[in-house]
């Protein structure tokens, strides 16, 4: 029986592992699973961890009698090699010989974030005409309204703007419309606050506080459609589109991790923690390459 949280070696390549960080790692077990299904004589196990050191009575793991490795509290600077060497022997019974035998295990452990969220909105009105004065004030008045909304989540809107374009309509005459674009971004002012009940990074919770963010904004805009329908006896001049929502996401990554979907294809929406040889300073979705100095640790934010 394969064990859900046992991942277990392979003589021919490399094993890779994502740990979410400050989380513990899956058990590694120190045998393909060939080997686990067979009887093994006196097995030894030496487990050495990516500082090149012997993991035997390291705090931060733990280690079974039967060769299993748990690492606890997953950190930026834990990823890395983890190499076990498993001794055995073999007893011929008919000549009474004993063999001993050696294979080694490589997994490569890497820590992981989960990306933040951020949704690009866009949403059209049609108006009177595009030199209106009253477009921009009504601009500014659908940013307080969505500010509003969205507050008690501590998420803001960011990056707002809007364009006025002539419209030609197939069968119908010129229009003028207002495209508005904005993103919802979940660290409005506050934002620290949800978290410190947490002792760690709450991408998780922020995450889950813009999925919310962005349905209520969406359910708005979806009432405005019935709201003109059955409230309004003359239609105001500017009004919502119907349909013309669009959102997407776009995702962020906290310095020292990054996406790169060929080294990390197991892991590809993962925000994957920086291999030596490359940084990120910021928010930014890919390590860079630092080519000035030769960094060799995991989850570096500067070169």
């Amino acid at each position: 029986v394969i064990k859900k949280n046992y991942i277990y070696g392979n003589i021919k390549h490399q094993v890779n592992i994502y740990v979410k960080v400050y989380t513990n790692s899956p058990f590694l077990v120190c045998m393909d699973l060939a080997l686990s299904q067979k009887e093994v004589i006196d097995p030894n196990y030496l487990w050495i961890g990516p500082n090149g050191k012997n993991l035997k009575g390291q705090s931060y793991v733990n280690l079974t009698e039967t060769g299993k490795l748990m690492v606890r509290g997953f950190q930026e600077s834990m990823s890395g090699s983890y190499t076990c060497t498993l001794s055995y022997k073999t007893i011929n019974t008919d000549i009474q010989e004993e063999r001993e035998k050696f294979k080694t295990y490589k997994f490569m452990v890497y820590a992981y974030r989960e990306p933040d969220y951020t949704y690009q909105i866009s949403v059209r009105f049609t108006t009177k005409e595009c030199r209106l004065a009253a477009n921009g004030q009504f601009f500014e008045e659908l940013k307080k309204i969505l500010n509003d909304l969205i507050s008690d989540l501590t998420c803001h809107v960011i990056e707002p703007s809007y364009k006025c374009h002539v419209i030609k309509i197939p069968k119908h005459g010129l229009l003028d419309e207002l495209f508005v674009t904005f993103q919802v971004n979940p660290f409005a002012p506050g934002w620290e606050a949800v978290c410190q009940q947490i002792s760690y990074d709450c991408e998780d919770v922020t995450n889950r506080r813009v999925q919310e963010a962005r349905d209520l904004i969406e359910e708005f805009f979806h009432k405005q459609t019935y709201v003109l329908k059955h409230e309004f006896r003359n239609v105001p001049a500017i009004h919502y589109i119907d349909h013309s929502f669009e959102v997407t996401r776009i995702d962020s990554c906290r310095p020292g991790f990054g996406k790169n979907d060929d080294t990390h294809n197991d892991c590809a929406s993962c925000c994957v923690v920086c291999d030596p040889g490359t940084y990120s300073p910021n928010n930014e979705v890919r390590c860079r390459i630092c080519t000035s100095i030769r960094i060799k640790h995991y989850g570096a934010k500067s070169c």
